[in-house]
């Protein structure tokens, strides 16, 4: 049965990271920056996550930079306060089947990001706990915020509600004042949206929705990446009370989660659960319902 390693290693640029594997698939986290994880994959394959050529191995400096991988954010955005630098860096210690990431106090906030990641032994399951920590002296009101930057070239699936609401509406779309209604990467379907990446466009795209089902795919160098986490109805949610969002361009595709909005008293913390999955061997499906649910079928959906 495969065993969780983790080791030192450096990897794009960065000297200090951390690789997690069983054998199946691995992680990497830098600790030169952070807390963000900058790969994941099946071991000796193409990495899932987007990494920015332009800002691989960059440290220390006072501006935000977009490395790619995941990351940990607080919502709702701001231009001052969720763009902290994160160019430091972060502490980190092994726990069972994984690491935790701890960053230093942002000065500016008053807010400690802290991120355990953990890999099970046999599978490619990967479960993710972000942390945010009020360090400051007075109450703060905000959504803990998870970001995964896409590598380029595929194709992103979200549900959409199935609830049978009568004569009421049951779906909601926030939408982004630079989200133009006739992209042609977009998609809306009765069951589901589609959103492609596609290279050659670079106009940004960004919607949100309440994602009940709480599950995303996005299939990609003929694998599936899933990202699972729990909407709790209600419960009051940011940006219009949606619990997922996507970003794309023309040089990643974000998918992104939320918490329900908190109000954190000093020495209180938020904490917000992920679970990732990879499949292998898997076709990029057309723009076509029946596919999708083939495809999804046994893995997110227990039935066509």
């Amino acid at each position: 049965m495969p065993n969780v390693t983790i080791k030192k290693i450096s990897f794009a640029g960065w000297e200090n990271c951390v690789q997690i594997s069983n054998g199946v698939v691995d992680l990497v986290a830098t600790t030169d920056v952070g807390p963000r994880i900058i790969r994941y994959g099946f071991v000796g394959k193409k990495n899932e996550l987007c990494v920015i050529k332009s800002t691989k191995g960059m440290t220390g400096g006072d501006e935000w930079r977009i490395y790619g991988g995941h990351r940990l954010w607080h919502s709702p955005e701001d231009r001052v306060r969720t763009y902290v630098p994160d160019n430091s860096p972060v502490a980190w210690h092994e726990i069972q089947d994984g690491i935790k990431l701890s960053q230093d106090v942002e000065r500016l906030t008053g807010i400690k990001k802290e991120m355990e990641i953990t890999l099970s032994s046999d599978s490619t399951e990967v479960h993710l706990l972000h942390r945010l920590i009020n360090k400051g002296n007075a109450p703060v009101e905000l959504s803990v915020w998870s970001l995964t930057a896409m590598a380029t070239g595929g194709t992103e699936i979200i549900p959409n509600t199935g609830k049978d609401t009568g004569l009421l509406p049951n779906r909601i779309i926030s939408l982004w004042p630079y989200s133009e209604l006739n992209d042609p990467r977009l998609f809306l379907r009765n069951k589901y949206i589609m959103l492609r990446q596609d290279p050659a466009v670079q106009q940004p795209f960004k919607l949100g929705i309440p994602n009940e089902k709480g599950w995303a795919a996005y299939f990609n160098n003929n694998h599936l990446f899933i990202k699972h986490c729990k909407h709790r109805e209600g419960s009051l949610y940011p940006d219009f009370g949606v619990s997922y969002e996507t970003y794309v361009n023309d040089f990643m595709l974000e998918m992104e989660t939320l918490s329900p909005l908190k109000s954190m008293a000093p020495g209180s913390s938020a904490e917000h659960v992920e679970t990732w999955k990879l499949f292998d061997n898997i076709a990029l499906p057309e723009a076509d319902e029946e596919e999708i649910e083939t495809l999804l079928y046994g893995k997110v959906l227990l039935k066509k």
